[in-house]
Formats: structure tokens, sequence, C-alpha cells
């Protein structure tokens, strides 16, 4: 069953990075994330310009918070940074966005204590064993219900 889901991840990052790519081509006029050199815009471009509506959680001068489309469980917010520079993944993080990460894991723990005041697990997806399917960093507040382990 776990080989069944990971073909799954690898089956939606492969469409959404083809998504992507064409998405780059018609909207090439964006000043957005692929102007860092890491790579096409990403869905997140288009919510962070306000092309594509999304529900805000919260808003700062470095991160962005919304809801997800299509949630995992009652509650999953994704926390991004609203400038990626390069940052499409946290293996990818260079020492100089030490500062952002932390910010990153803060605003997560604040969004998921006020969401979920039961608990909440926060989740990074990175590459493709991962299931990573937008090269823009983000972090998964997941909760509003009893999550279980081991997560996948």
């Amino acid at each position: 069953m776990q080989d069944d889901e990971v073909s799954k991840a690898k089956a939606a990052a492969a469409a959404t990075s083809q998504q992507q790519q064409q998405q780059q081509q018609q909207s090439s006029s964006l000043s957005s994330s692929h102007q860092d050199g890491a790579g096409p815009n990403t869905v997140f471009d288009k919510l962070l310009s306000g092309e594509w509506p999304t529900d805000k959680v919260y808003e700062d001068e470095k991160a962005f918070a919304f809801r997800d489309v299509n949630p995992q469980a009652p509650v999953h917010i994704l926390v991004i940074p609203k400038h990626r520079d390069g940052l499409v993944s946290l293996s990818k993080a260079r020492e100089d966005q030490k500062e952002l990460l932390g910010h990153l894991m803060y605003v997560a723990q604040e969004v998921g204590k006020q969401e979920c005041p039961n608990g909440f697990r926060i989740v990074i997806n990175d590459g493709e064993h991962g299931a990573q399917s937008v090269y823009h960093l983000h972090l998964h507040v997941l909760g509003g219900r009893q999550m279980r382990w081991p997560p996948g």
C-alpha cells in the first residue's frame, strides 16, 4: 500500500511539474519565483500575486500562510516564504536562509496553536522521494484530528 501512495505522489509531482512549465510559458510576464534561477513559477506565485484566490490565515513581510485546497486533514494550512530566493526545497537551503527557516517554523507553530489547540503536525516534503509536488519550500500544518504514526 505504501508503494501505491509513493507511485501516486510521484505521478502527481510529474503532472504538477508539467503544469508548472506550461504556466511559466503562458505567464512569463509574472515577476516572481522564476527570476531566482531555481526553476519555473509555481502555483504559489499565482496565490501570492493575487491572480488566484486563497483562504489566507497569516501574512507578514516574510511569510504567507493559507488553507490547502486539497486538505489531507480537517486543518491543513501551508506556510511559505513570500520570496522563494532559490528555496525550492529544504535540502536546497543556504546558510544565509537560516533566519527565514526559523521564522517559517515559528509561523507554522503559531498557526498550529491557533487552529489546532489539541495538537498538530508540521511536515516538509523534500524532493521526489519525499513526495514534494510544488518546488517552492512549504510547511504543512496538519491537525483537527488524531494523527497516526508512522506517517507514511
